[in-house]
């Protein structure tokens, strides 16, 4: 009854309006159509990683095609370097890296201490600094005594140094407190984790631990930056194939690329920073263990 149903609002509405976005549209679409997901015909596109999750990025604005992706998988070397996907590729998740990028040291500054206590931290590490200094030359003097036979004066100076480590390890314990309760979150020893950008506590056990390093979002950065600084080195130094401008039908707005996701030309940079002679390298990726 759906089936019949579903072929009646075809008919009325057609195929295309009801197959919406991000999904297959049948053999109409060629292989080098701009409105088809690049991402997802060599990899796997950054919109299916994250999705039900904070960093859900919502429906692909372009054409996922399983029939063109068993096609291209299909296809000789010689084929796909004339295509060129992967530079595609590569420029796509490099724009959602350097964002992860940009997020991760906007958090670790949030971290950061307050000048306050970046002045106590150094005061505390001045004194501890000159208690040491005092032990060192008072053992030298205590040691200097005893040879010389004055007992009573290196048990005097002895008795210093017992007070200067005593104070030492005062100023230590301070030190700890401070770092241990410093900046705005410090009572909870946050850390900016650095593949995905959250914050984890180094009080969580290893079960919480787990579920975030096992994550959904955690794995899907993680992959992203696996597979990208794979290809970045694979095609390092390598420019990218010339492709004359496509004479696929235009959009709805005029533009080549439909109104979504707009193709920056080879050879000019783009907003990934992608200049036609090899890409930046990120944050490495994969499990990132304990501290």
């Amino acid at each position: 009854m759906a089936a019949e149903q579903r072929k009646l609002l075809e008919q009325l509405m057609g195929e295309q309006l009801m197959s919406g976005p991000g999904t297959s549209r049948g053999p109409q679409l060629s292989m080098t159509d701009s409105k088809v997901c690049r991402s997802y015909l060599v990899g796997t596109c950054p919109h299916d990683l994250f999705t039900n999750t904070k960093q859900d990025f919502g429906p692909c604005p372009k054409v996922h095609s399983e029939p063109l992706k068993s096609e291209y998988e299909e296809a000789n070397n010689e084929q796909k370097k004339r295509w060129g996907f992967e530079y595609d590729y590569m420029r796509d998740m490099q724009k959602y890296v350097d964002e992860c990028n940009r997020r991760i040291e906007t958090a670790q500054r949030r971290l950061e201490k307050t000048p306050d206590e970046i002045r106590q931290t150094n005061i505390l590490l001045k004194q501890i600094s000159d208690l040491s200094e005092n032990i060192n030359i008072g053992l030298e003097e205590v040691r200097a005594l005893g040879k010389s036979g004055a007992v009573s004066l290196a048990v005097m100076d002895y008795f210093k140094i017992r007070q200067y480590k005593q104070a030492k390890e005062e100023r230590e314990r301070e030190l700890k407190a401070l770092s241990d309760t410093s900046g705005p979150s410090g009572h909870q020893k946050l850390q900016v984790c650095d593949v995905c950008g959250a914050y984890l506590s180094r009080l969580d056990n290893d079960r919480r631990l787990a579920d975030h390093f096992y994550g959904k979002m955690h794995l899907g950065y993680a992959q992203m930056r696996k597979t990208y600084e794979q290809l970045a080195k694979e095609y390092k130094g390598k420019p990218p194939p010339h492709r004359p401008e496509t004479t696929e039908p235009q959009g709805p707005r005029g533009d080549i690329d439909g109104g979504a996701g707009d193709r920056v030309p080879y050879g000019r940079r783009g907003p990934g920073g992608y200049g036609g002679r090899g890409y930046r390298g990120g944050r490495s990726g994969g499990y990132v263990g304990r501290w």
